[in-house]
């Protein structure tokens, strides 16, 4: 009996199955979504208003003044902080928040430089802001694991928005944890030319992009035609 009993007590336990479902199943379920409009949505669709974004581009290519009034634009969908590591309050994202009239937001939107510990004691009270904006993915000192990876960081608040903004080293993030997080993101966007180019999964329009100064966009594209006007010109002679 005694042997019985210890078969029986030492009898492993099984382990629940997850439920998978049917496609009529997958259909019904809802979740939610950012209600873009305009250019918004015809660039980056409607993405949910939790995880994790990247948005990177090579300095002089409007990637401020595209996260600012990205920042601006959310705050219709939640209050907004945006950890400015690399300027802080200097006169540049002064200046940057007033071309946006970020007054206009005053109540959804606040800024500060933090470290990961005072960003995430923030992040933990319930009536801060619902979307966090990183600038930058490199001057935060971020990794993709360990106590400073940003797979941790948004693993501990899957209940927020976070945002990395990231420089680049050519078209790609700048470094390896970076371009892992690009990998990993819902969201992905590419800066240049003063345009806003999508690579995420909640685009509808394939190659859409977001014009953050049209003057300056305008310019760039005819440089750029000039010097393959005269590459074509110099692989013909």
């Amino acid at each position: 009996m005694e042997e019985e009993k210890k078969t029986e007590e030492t009898k492993p336990v099984r382990k629940r199955q997850k439920r998978a479902y049917s496609p009529s199943e997958l259909y019904r379920l809802r979740r939610p979504k950012m209600a873009f409009d305009g250019q918004w949505k015809k660039a980056f669709g409607c993405p949910p208003p939790t995880g994790y974004w990247i948005i990177w581009g090579n300095s002089g290519n409007g990637k401020s003044s595209f996260v600012m009034q990205l920042a601006k634009y959310l705050c219709r969908f939640g209050k907004v902080f945006y950890n400015s590591i690399e300027e802080d309050t200097e006169a540049s994202f002064i200046d940057n928040a007033k071309r946006c009239r970020m007054e206009e937001v005053e109540n959804r939107f606040k800024t500060r430089k933090l470290t990961l510990e005072e960003m995430e004691i923030r992040m933990d009270d319930p009536r801060k802001e619902d979307i966090y904006i990183i600038d930058s993915f490199q001057a935060f000192k971020l990794t993709t694991s360990g106590p400073r990876g940003y797979e941790g960081l948004c693993e501990r608040h899957p209940d927020k928005l976070i945002i990395f903004v990231s420089r680049a080293d050519g078209n790609k993030p700048k470094g390896r944890p970076a371009d892992n997080c690009a990998w990993d993101a819902s969201v992905k966007i590419w800066v240049e030319g003063f345009k806003a180019y999508c690579k995420g999964r909640f685009t509808p329009n394939a190659g859409a992009s977001f014009t953050i100064w049209e003057e300056g966009s305008a310019i760039y594209e005819q440089g750029k035609n000039k010097k393959n006007r005269e590459k074509d010109e110099s692989n013909n002679h």
